[in-house]
C-alpha cells in the first residue's frame, strides 16, 4: 500500500514542491503525457540503454542543485564549465539526453514554451522506469530551469563509487536523505551498465596478498576479466550491473549484493556496513518493499530544491538559457 505513504510524503516536503501539482500542464499542454509516452516508447525500443541512462541523469541533475535542468545545459563562450561537462557526467547517456531533445522538440511544436525542461525530465524518468518493470509513483508538475549551471557543484554533491560509506552517507544526509532512502535509490543499479575503468582495480592487482577483490564472487571476476580484457584501447567497454536480469527493473541486484555479485566498491559496502545491510536483505528478499521505498525516496529526489515561478525559466531549448549570456 504506497500511496497512503506517498501522500503522506507531500505533506512534509518543502513549500516550493506544495506549489506543482499533477494537472499542471492540463489547460495548457494537454497532450504533454501523451508526447512524452510517445517519444520514450519509441527510443527505448530501439536504445535500451535510454531508461538507464534517463534515470542516472535525472540523479545527477536532482542531486546537485535541485530538479531544475542544469545538467542539460552545454558550456559556451559565456558559461564554459556547465554541469554536463563535469568529469564526473561525461559517461552519462547520449540516448537520455537525445530523447529529452525529442520530446522537447515536439512539445514545441503543440505548445511552445509552455512545458520545461526539468518538468520532461521528471516525467519521462519516471515513464521509463515503470515501462522496464519499476514501480509507478506520482509525478508532480511546474518546475522550471535554472539560470545556472556549475560543473564545480557536481564535486561537492555526487557521490563517487571509491568512497567510503561514511563519506557516501554524509553525501546524502548533506541533502536531506537518510540511509534507508540512500540504499533504495542506489536499487536504480539494478539497470544499466558501467564502464569497465571505474572497477577494474577490483579485479586486477587488487592487492598484495590477492589479485582481485575477495568479496567478488570467482566467477564474476572471471567474467569482468573476459568483458574488459581489451578496455585501455576502448574505454566504452562496459558491464552490465546486473548479470542476470540487465533490463528489467527488479529486486536482482539486492541479491547479487547479497551473493558477492556487485561491480563496484561501493555496492559491495552496501552488503556489509551495519548501517546499509538490513536494507540489502529486506529488498534482497522483498521485491515489493524495495518498490515502495524507491518511489518514496523518488517522489522526495523529484521534489529536491526545485525551482518555481520566477526562480526559474521555461527554456525554449533544453541545452541553452533563454539569454546565451547566463552562466
Amino acid at each position: 500500500m504506497a500511496f497512503p505513504l506517498l501522500f503522506l510524503l507531500f505533506l512534509s516536503l518543502p513549500f516550493s514542491y506544495a506549489n506543482l501539482n499533477a494537472d499542471y500542464y492540463k489547460e495548457t499542454c494537454p497532450d504533454f503525457p501523451k508526447i512524452v509516452m510517445e517519444n520514450i516508447y519509441t527510443k527505448q525500443s530501439t536504445s535500451p540503454a535510454t531508461a538507464p541512462g534517463i534515470l542516472r541523469l535525472f540523479f545527477h541533475d536532482c542531486i546537485t542543485d535541485g530538479c531544475d535542468g542544469s545538467i542539460l545545459i552545454s558550456s559556451n563562450a559565456y558559461n564554459p564549465h556547465a554541469e554536463r561537462d563535469a568529469d564526473l557526467n561525461l559517461s552519462l547517456s547520449g540516448d537520455a539526453f537525445d530523447v529529452i531533445v525529442k520530446i522537447k522538440n515536439a512539445l514545441e511544436l503543440a505548445c511552445p514554451g509552455v512545458v520545461s525542461c526539468s518538468d520532461i525530465v521528471a516525467q519521462a524518468t519516471r515513464d521509463l522506469v515503470k515501462m522496464v518493470g519499476g514501480p509507478y509513483y506520482p509525478v508532480m508538475l511546474g518546475r522550471k530551469d535554472s539560470f545556472d549551471s556549475d560543473a564545480a557543484k557536481v564535486v561537492e554533491s555526487l557521490p563517487t563509487p571509491n568512497m567510503t560509506m561514511d563519506q557516501i552517507i554524509e553525501k546524502f544526509t548533506k541533502k536531506g536523505f537518510t540511509v534507508k532512502e540512500m540504499v533504495a535509490l542506489t536499487g536504480a543499479h539494478t539497470i544499466g551498465f558501467t564502464h569497465c575503468k571505474e572497477f577494474i582495480n577490483r579485479i586486477y592487482n587488487f592487492s598484495k596478498t590477492s589479485d582481485a577483490d575477495p568479496s567478488m564472487h570467482p566467477k564474476l571476476v572471471a567474467g569482468l576479466r573476459s568483458v574488459c580484457h581489451n578496455y585501455t584501447s576502448d574505454p566504452s567497454m562496459a558491464a552490465f550491473n546486473d548479470m542476470r536480469t540487465p533490463g528489467r527493473f527488479d529486486n536482482a541486484y539486492f541479491q547479487n549484493v547479497m551473493n558477492g555479485l556487485g561491480l563496484l566498491v561501493s555496492d559491495s559496502m552496501l552488503g556489509v556496513d551495519p548501517r546499509t545491510k538490513p536494507f540489502v536483505e529486506l529488498y534482497a528478499k522483498d521485491q515489493q518493499a524495495f518498490f515502495n521505498d524507491f518511489a518514496n525516496a523518488m517522489v522526495k529526489l523529484s521534489a529536491f530544491q526545485v525551482k518555481t515561478g520566477k526562480e526559474g525559466e521555461v527554456r525554449s531549448r533544453c541545452d541553452q538559457f533563454n539569454n546565451l549570456k547566463r552562466v
